[in-house]
């Protein structure tokens, strides 16, 4: 039945199939063209073909992407009409690559006519959702009656889809045509869509107005189109209605010679008369073959055409290689000179931008180096004088040499910095100086102890990391002396298979989590960054602070 259906669908469709595209006629027409029309107008397909793809080459040699997109459309056109229906699409699509200029509006119309006929042979192939796609492209180009022809041909392809809703959104289009063909097909395809949404609707008077228009504009092809759907709408209600308008579209066929209605109304011969069904059958099957063996021919005949005339076209490249030998060393000498100024431009550029780079390398050295200065400045510098100044205050006797030495060894160290020299190995073994480091803060108001400072704990770190540790430590001692009015102080190291974790906690007012990184810890964050290790600085303790320190040993 869906075969049936399809077929009376594309019944709408082949009158389209077999109008060619006009094309300008002036004196810029080729001899291949106007030879190509006469025997197109001739119906002599195959010569029609031939001459188009002639046509076709020499306006390609001339630079005329126009006409050889009209030559390529005319012969998809042909290649649809003989049932090459790939093939046919196939041309069309190399016939786009030439309508380039879609403002201009013959090639716009060229345009709409290409995918139209790109939808109907998507169509014969029962191939619906590529013919919609073609139709919608054909719609974008079209205007006037063509353009409602466009419209009348989407909605039928719809329609074998049972997509009645959208397909009467573009009928209401085109039945606003005054063109009798194609207002009576959108009036007969508008009657089905209403009739396959609602079985209550009754179409049979807009299907006999339909064909009354056909008939009185001798409209053959329509008047097919009517019998079918009137055949097809008494299927099983009048049985002797359905199979006179078979009848009628059989005997209407014939006259005109028009195979695939033929082997329409011989399939609804087939199902209708029971009497003469085997007749029926046979011519049928007779025409099959006869249209499959034709259509086989059609597409050899075109594929032999098209070798044809490129083996022709080689020789004749053949021929005219020799004779641009020469142009083709002039211009090869063109492109090794443009090659060379673009490589010249190219080099030019490269080293402005190579010295651009240089540039801004040695500025971020300079601001790395002041970072690091400004860094080296605040670890022995201001950490340093602020150590002395907690020693001073926490000495009950005031030891004036001692204090000397003291600054002494903190003058020494910025002294270095200014020369950019390399700490000093000092005595004392690091946990040593963990140890001295934490009791220097030890005073009346504060006691300091360490728990787990034993040399085994350091033993691998590197020397820049030690500094590093040596640093975090002093810089948390003295955010303790400056803001937390602790009165105990505890550091607990321990060492877990290759990593040192670092636990400080303090009895004092404890900080906020807003404020922990604005309370003087911005270095300290910076060293753990550098140590590949974390921080995590604990503000839900009801009194105090809890800060867990953890990195790698190597």
């Amino acid at each position: 039945m869906k075969k049936f259906l399809a077929l009376s669908i594309l019944i709408n469709l082949i009158s389209c199939s077999k109008k060619e595209i006009a094309v300008v006629q002036d004196n810029e027409e080729n001899n291949y063209h106007i030879k190509a029309r006469a025997f197109r107008d001739a119906k002599v397909s195959d010569s029609a073909f031939y001459y188009y793809m002639l046509a076709k080459d020499e306006y390609i040699k001339t630079n005329d992407s126009l006409r050889a997109g009209q030559s390529l459309v005319n012969m998809a056109i042909i290649e649809t009409g003989k049932g090459d229906f790939y093939g046919s699409i196939e041309t069309s699509l190399e016939a786009n690559g030439f309508l380039r200029n879609t403002k201009d509006k013959i090639v716009r119309r060229d345009l709409a006519s290409n995918y139209n006929n790109m939808g109907i042979a998507s169509s014969f192939m029962y191939n619906y959702d590529d013919a919609i796609h073609f139709y919608k492209e054909a719609i974008k180009y079209g205007e006037g009656n063509n353009l409602l022809m466009y419209y009348n041909n989407i909605a039928v392809s719809l329609l074998a889809k049972r997509n009645a809703k959208d397909a009467k959104e573009y009928l209401k289009h085109s039945i606003l045509a005054t063109d009798n063909k194609i207002h009576s097909k959108a009036l007969n395809n508008l009657a089905k869509a209403n009739f396959l949404e609602n079985k209550s609707y009754n179409p049979l008077p807009e299907y006999y107005k339909a064909l009354e228009i056909r008939k009185n504009s001798n409209d053959i092809e329509g008047l097919n189109s009517s019998y079918s759907t009137l055949s097809d709408y008494f299927k099983g209600q009048n049985q002797q209605k359905a199979l006179f308008f078979a009848q009628e579209m059989l005997e209407t066929a014939s006259k005109v010679n028009n195979p695939e209605d033929r082997m329409q109304a011989l399939q609804k011969l087939i199902n209708l008369d029971s009497k003469n069904f085997l007749i029926y059958f046979k011519s049928f099957k007779s025409l099959n073959d006869s249209l499959i063996i034709a259509r086989g021919k059609a597409k050899n005949q075109f594929a032999l055409i098209r070798y044809e005339t490129e083996k022709n076209k080689a020789a004749f490249l053949k021929s005219q290689a020799e004779n641009s030998q020469k142009e083709n060393q002039i211009l090869k000498q063109y492109v090794i000179l443009i090659t060379l100024s673009l490589a010249l431009i190219g080099g030019l550029f490269w080293y402005r931008r190579r010295k651009k780079r240089l540039q801004q390398e040695k500025e971020l050295e300079v601001k790395n180096t002041q970072l690091k200065m400004s860094k080296k400045v605040h670890d022995v510098v201001a950490n340093g004088i602020y150590q002395v100044m907690t020693k001073i205050e926490n000495q009950e006797v005031f030891d004036k040499e001692e204090a000397l030495d003291e600054l002494e060894f903190v003058y020494e160290k910025s002294r270095d910095i200014s020369y950019d020299k390399t700490d000093i190995h000092e005595a004392l073994e690091f946990d040593q100086k963990i140890s001295a480091l934490v009791g220097s803060f030890k005073n009346n108001e504060v006691e300091t102890y360490l728990v787990g400072n034993d040399k085994s704990i350091w033993n691998g770190l590197k020397d820049s990391s030690r500094n590093e540790v040596y640093q975090i430590i002093r810089e948390l001692l003295v955010n303790m002396k400056k803001h937390s009015r602790a009165s105990r102080v505890v550091f607990k190291f321990e060492r877990i298979n290759n990593k040192i974790q670092i636990q400080y906690t303090d009895n004092g007012i404890g900080i906020s989590e807003g404020l922990v990184r604005k309370n003087g810890l911005t270095n300290t964050d910076s060293r753990i960054e550098t140590i590949h290790g974390e921080i995590i600085f604990d503000t839900k303790t009801e009194k105090g602070l809890k800060i867990s320190i953890s990195f790698p040993v190597s």
